[in-house]
């Protein structure tokens, strides 16, 4: 089954040698997203709460453009530049997923893209045509 690569302009434009996605054997891969604003690929500013929201309105596109949403999603990781915004990311992050419950891995990091404070990538299973 070949891979496919997904993109949609409603996430920031892939800025080097990768794809905003792609799909292979049903299962959705995406790049780490940061807080880009998608029409003008700069960092918006803000707290972790802020950037995270913005990372969340990113997958969200992305998942959209593939034909899935959020209950569709079985991992995700979470990079932090610094372990105590988790609870504040964890917040935003409870909001967005709602009932879905991917596994989840949160590391920091010691440094990330654009000096943002957080990036988040994600797998999710693409639903059967019907």
């Amino acid at each position: 089954m070949p891979i496919q690569t997904v993109h949609t302009d409603k996430a920031p434009a892939a800025i080097g040698p990768y794809s905003q996605a792609t799909i292979a054997n049903g299962l959705l891969f995406t790049a780490g997203q940061i807080a880009l604003d998608p029409a003008t690929t700069q960092v918006i500013e803000g707290d972790v709460v802020v950037q995270t929201e913005q990372v969340f309105k990113n997958l969200g596109a992305v998942l959209a453009s593939a034909g899935a949403t959020w209950a569709d999603v079985v991992k995700t990781t979470v990079f932090l530049m610094d372990m105590r915004d988790f609870p504040r990311m964890n917040e935003v992050y409870a909001r967005v997923v709602g009932d879905a419950r991917p596994a989840r891995s949160t590391v920091q990091v010691s440094g990330l893209p654009r000096g943002v404070l957080v990036e988040i990538d994600l797998i999710a299973a693409i639903p059967a045509a019907s």
